[in-house]
């Protein structure tokens, strides 16, 4: 009969609660999303990197900005900010949404029933429901035209984007 070292058996629970935060790091941030209650479409696979604090304060990192499209296209800046709660993003800063030719910032976007199969997104002026389905996959994202410029403009503390060729 073999027996198990004692000291052994005790260092290798240890051993896993002390890598378990470095292993829940290392979660990329669609699977983030995923165990939020959001799909994991609504960031592409870009994302570099992202933080996480306490409060929420959800901080992604691209390498630049970039452009992808689900239903109309959208606009990722570098950096993209949101308030991460179970379900929604909130607060959204440096996410866009073309719409009959404006870019408009995405300001916030909830799941509230995962079985209408509906997110919803606040473009500001509107709110507007897509299906889930097509943000089942990280979409793959490429840089800005060098044609299309995006002005930032600020009014009265609200940011709006405009779309200009050149």
């Amino acid at each position: 009969m073999r027996f198990i070292n004692p000291s052994l058996s005790l260092s290798l629970p240890l051993a896993f609660l002390i890598l378990l935060p470095f292993l829940l790091a290392s979660a990329s941030i669609h699977d983030l999303l995923r165990s939020q209650g959001l799909p994991p479409g609504l960031l592409p696979r870009e994302v570099t990197s992202y933080s996480l604090s306490p409060d929420g304060l959800l901080e992604i990192f691209l390498d630049a900005p970039c452009l992808t499209k689900f239903e109309n296209p959208v606009y990722y800046d570098a950096v993209v900010k949101a308030n991460l709660t179970y379900a929604s993003l909130t607060g959204v800063v440096g996410f866009s949404q073309e719409e009959l030719f404006l870019w408009l910032p995405v300001k916030d976007i909830i799941v509230s029933d995962p079985s209408s199969g509906l997110i919803l997104f606040d473009i500001g002026v509107a709110h507007k429901q897509l299906s889930l389905s097509l943000f089942e996959d990280p979409p793959h994202c490429r840089s800005p035209p060098p044609r299309l410029l995006v002005n930032h403009v600020t009014k009265g503390g609200k940011e709006s984007v405009f779309e200009a060729m050149r």
